[in-house]
Parts: structure tokens; C-alpha cells; sequence
């Protein structure tokens, strides 16, 4: 049997874009995937991030990556009959497409786990046994891959921009570098910020005036 795993990473930041992948494997991969300590991304430092993201690539029998702009995913956001959930389970489906597993086992970024997974089957219209869960990333090693490959191809696109414009921190707001970068560029390089966002709405609203703490 052929499982896919699937994660993301970069959903919450403000900066840059989402990433997901899928990966592959038969029997013999998930058990050598448990022999390289394969975790969920967040729990490894980037070293050993970027040693395992080879390792995997090598184990797997198949992996895509898709890298979502900014762009679209604001305009899922901002959209009346979309929202970023579906965005990814679109996103997720396309892969599953691809890389034809007979079970694919998703980290599901929906409260309504249900709902996410009825969605996706409505999307394949196939006979792909869906596994949609929490903390999947942790319990499943393939989905531990998946969100691997994606952090480390999030990070090397971040790595691009700051080449480009500077330094630009983890993203997320709470940080202060990405904070002053922020409030110093929250009206230029809109290719590169998610203006559906909480944050880019009340520094546009304020002028970028407003204090750290307030974001």
C-alpha cells in the first residue's frame, strides 16, 4: 500500500508564502522514515531539519511541493464563498492527484475535521481512503516528512526575500524584526505580504504608528 503524508508550513505569518507538501511511501519507507527519528518540523532545529529534508527525498517513492503566493492566498481569504481551509484542502487534493496513493493522511487545520475531510473526498472523487486528523504531523511519521520538506522549502523561500529586501524575522508579527521590517515596509513590496491579514489591515489603518505590543 502506498500512504501519503501531507503538511503545511507558513499558514499564520504575515510574510511569505504557504507551503505544502506530500510524500510517498510504501511499507519499507514509513519504517526506514522511523529509523532516520523523522519529527514533526517544529520540534527539530534547522540543522537537523536540512539534514533530514535530503534523507527523506531519498526514502520517499514520490513528494510534491507547492508553494501559494501571498496573492492567492489573500484573495481565498477575501473571498465570500472561500477561506484558507479550503484553500488548502484544494491545494492538498491537487497533490493527492499527482502522487495517486491509496490512503493520504492529512494534518487537518480545520476544527471541523468532519467537514475537512467530506470536503476532500468531495474534491478527489476517488477511492483514496482520507485520514484527516490533529497533531498528525506528530503521530504520523509520513505527515512528519511531509511537514519537514515544507518547512525547510519555506525557509530557503524566506532566505530569497530577505536576499531581496532585507531582513524580515520568523514572519509572524509578535517578532521584532519582522515587526520593524512592518512598520517600515507595510506600504511597499505588497507582492510579498498577506494584506487579509489582522495585522496589515491595522498598520495600514494606523500608518504603521502603532505600538508592538498593539499588533
Amino acid at each position: 500500500m502506498l500512504v501519503c503524508g501531507i503538511d503545511e508550513a507558513g499558514r499564520g505569518p504575515v510574510i511569505g508564502p504557504l507551503v505544502i507538501c506530500g510524500v510517498v511511501v510504501d511499507e519499507e519507507g514509513e519504517e526506514s522514515l522511523k529509523s532516520i527519528e523523522v519529527k514533526d518540523s517544529k520540534l527539530l532545529t534547522p540543522k537537523q531539519r536540512e539534514v533530514l529534508f535530503d534523507k527523506i527525498k531519498k526514502i520517499v517513492k514520490k513528494y510534491e511541493i507547492l508553494i501559494i503566493s501571498p496573492n492567492e492566498i489573500d484573495t481565498a481569504v477575501l473571498s465570500k464563498e472561500d477561506n484558507l481551509n479550503w484553500l488548502e484542502a484544494r491545494k492538498s487534493a491537487e497533490i493527492i492527484k499527482k502522487l495517486k496513493p491509496d490512503k493520504a493522511i492529512l494534518d487537518c487545520p480545520s476544527t471541523n475535521i468532519k467537514a475537512y475531510k467530506d470536503h476532500m473526498k468531495e474534491l478527489l472523487k476517488d477511492k483514496t481512503e482520507i485520514i484527516a486528523e490533529h497533531k498528525a504531523d506528530v503521530k504520523y511519521p509520513v505527515v512528519s516528512a511531509a511537514s519537514i520538506l515544507a518547512k525547510v522549502t519555506r525557509d530557503a523561500e524566506i532566505k530569497k526575500l530577505e536576499q531581496k529586501y532585507g531582513r524580515l524575522g520568523s514572519g509572524y508579527p509578535a517578532d521584532p524584526i519582522t515587526h520593524k521590517f512592518l512598520q517600515e515596509n507595510f506600504n511597499n513590496h505588497p507582492e510579498i505580504f498577506r494584506h487579509s491579514w489582522a495585522t496589515m489591515k491595522k498598520l495600514k489603518k494606523a500608518g504603521g504608528q502603532r505600538g508592538l505590543g498593539e499588533f
